[in-house]
């Protein structure tokens, strides 16, 4: 088993019932001396709350994966994600993964270079960002030679690049046909922090993955009526490894967007 059939798993059990929550808390301000601002990063203005069903969450996944088909990704080629914890997060990384393709989920703390450096180490094929990357991706773009495509997620699309969320509408909602995976294949690559040296490439098979799953499941006992809360972002090992275990349980995940980096 892989972690895409857990997903259709439950879809198909638990449809109608919420899995994933988009949480933009408002944060109020407090009073501070004229020396600290220049330490505070900028965060949203406006708080929201957004949500969708297991039901939802997989045809989006599957309308995600049925886009990158229609653009040519072939098994075993590399997506990048370059996002803030949001509601798009999970289901484009669970599309990437139905195509055969491997998700390469990228630090939102890198600068243009480290996005330059890691994009060609990871040899990735096409790159989604959001909003906060505009001028990143901006000025290495015509330095990312191998990336055919650059899906922009979020709203006003630069020009440089092509609207997922209009292109991924018009997708069919039903999950790819042919693509046959194992535990035995990749699945995604992970980067390790760089603290002691230029970020470090690390290649996962799905059984990593579904081991992860399991794990996490077993050891901290997550059931069905459980609400996983996610504070940390989502590119990281251990936060995605912590919210598989709700995904084995078909719990709901609340996703905490937070700071702009």
């Amino acid at each position: 088993m892989i972690i895409t059939n857990l997903l259709e798993r439950n879809a198909a059990e638990f449809g109608s019932d919420c899995a994933l929550v988009e949480l933009n808390p408002e944060i109020k301000e407090r009073k501070r001396s004229w020396t600290e601002y220049s330490l505070v990063e900028g965060s949203r203005s406006e708080s929201y709350r957004r949500e969708i069903t297991w039901s939802v969450f997989d045809e989006k996944a599957n309308r995600c994966a049925n886009l990158l088909i229609s653009k040519g990704i072939k098994r075993g080629e590399k997506v990048g994600i370059l996002l803030m914890n949001c509601l798009e997060w999970l289901p484009i990384y669970f599309g990437i993964l139905k195509t055969g393709a491997l998700a390469v989920p990228l630090n939102f703390r890198y600068t243009a270079s480290e996005i330059r450096y890691c994009a060609g180490l990871a040899d990735i094929d096409m790159l989604f960002f959001g909003p906060e990357f505009i001028s990143r991706v901006e000025e290495i773009s015509d330095d990312l030679h191998k990336v055919r495509n650059l899906f922009f997620v979020g709203d006003n699309c630069p020009d440089f690049a092509e609207n997922y969320v209009h292109l991924a509408i018009n997708q069919s909602s039903r999950k790819p046909k042919g693509i046959d995976l194992t535990e035995d294949d990749f699945a995604a690559i992970y980067f390790s922090s760089g603290t002691t040296g230029f970020p470090k490439a690390i290649l996962h098979k799905h059984r990593s993955l579904i081991h992860s799953a399991v794990v996490e499941q077993k050891h901290h006992g997550q059931e069905k009526e459980d609400v996983f809360l996610c504070i940390p972002p989502l590119y990281h090992t251990g936060a995605k490894m912590h919210w598989f275990g709700s995904l084995i349980s078909g719990g709901k995940a609340v996703l905490l967007r937070g700071t702009k980096p």
